[in-house]
């Protein structure tokens, strides 16, 4: 077993560990988002705010 091929074996390892953050972080804000607009129009139809 050389350097090189260790090397690329952790640096995919790490790609696909960042990437798996990257994935996580983007599904988390979008949930987040739904909940605040879920929020938002529960305020808004209890203040009278309904189409």
């Amino acid at each position: 077993m050389n350097r090189a091929s260790t090397h690329r074996d952790r640096a995919d390892g790490g790609t696909l560990k960042r990437l798996g953050w990257l994935i996580l972080i983007w599904v988390c804000s979008v949930a987040a988002l739904g909940v605040f607009a879920l929020g938002m129009r529960i305020v808004m139809s209890l203040v009278g705010m309904t189409r």
